[in-house]
């Protein structure tokens, strides 16, 4: 079974957008997943479509009205979909590598991109969509993140990288940041490739890559330090 994902949003042509070049372009050509973009004011009923309103207890900016939503969801996700709803929110759990292993082990997502000030919580709370979050910072829309969550599940799906064991010793999956790389040529502009990544001691060319990555990880995510046993 290909790995289907939904994607509601006010902006359906943001889609597939980068998805649909190199490894999950041809993914995608191939079958290995799927993808819907999903208009979400084709569920309004009023002639206008109108999708928003303004907050309860007033403020600024408008709301993505729980109704309207609903019935986007309801279309995309009848009853008994066994995949995820996510809605892409700056306030949601932190996407991490191990979130992204989890989904791309599943039968797809339902990913709901919001816009304005936010969506009304009472179908946040009805439809059971869980918030994920991209980084600390705060974007336009959720399309360009639900952009970023498709591309890192969808390079994980079996075949859509050539090497099956590349993603192995990348940044986080093992709890620390990817060591150094290096190539051709040996010398550029004075500088050199590390002499221990020539020697050909598979042993020593190891133990210095964890070092770099501790040693990277210290300096810039100590936090994933802290819950990173070392191995000495």
């Amino acid at each position: 079974m290909s790995f289907s994902a939904s994607v509601l949003t006010l902006y359906p042509e943001m889609f597939p957008g980068g998805l649909g070049v190199s490894l999950a372009g041809r993914a995608l050509e191939a079958g290995t997943w799927s993808l819907e973009a999903i208009q979400i004011r084709d569920f309004a009923t009023d002639r206008h479509r109108t999708v928003d309103d303004t907050p309860a207890g007033g403020g600024a900016g408008m709301v993505m009205r729980a109704d309207v939503l609903a019935k986007a969801i309801d279309h995309s996700s009848p009853p008994g979909d066994p995949r995820p709803r996510l809605l892409m929110s700056p306030r949601g759990k932190p996407l991490t590598q191990v979130r992204v292993r989890e989904l791309a082990a599943g039968p797809g997502a339902v990913i709901v991109c919001g816009r304005f000030e936010g969506v009304d919580q009472r179908v946040i709370d009805a439809r059971g969509l869980e918030e994920v979050s991209v980084g600390d910072f705060i974007l336009s829309g959720g399309e360009p993140a639900a952009l970023v969550l498709l591309d890192a599940v969808v390079r994980l799906l079996p075949g859509v990288m050539g090497n099956t064991v590349s993603g192995d010793e990348e940044s986080f999956e093992n709890g620390l940041l990817e060591h150094p790389h290096y190539t051709r040529p040996q010398e550029f502009e004075g500088r050199q490739i590390p002499e221990v990544l020539t020697s050909g001691n598979h042993q020593k060319i190891a133990a210095w890559r964890r070092a770099e990555s501790e040693r990277l990880t210290k300096e810039r995510r100590p936090d994933l330090l802290a819950a990173q046993p070392l191995v000495k």
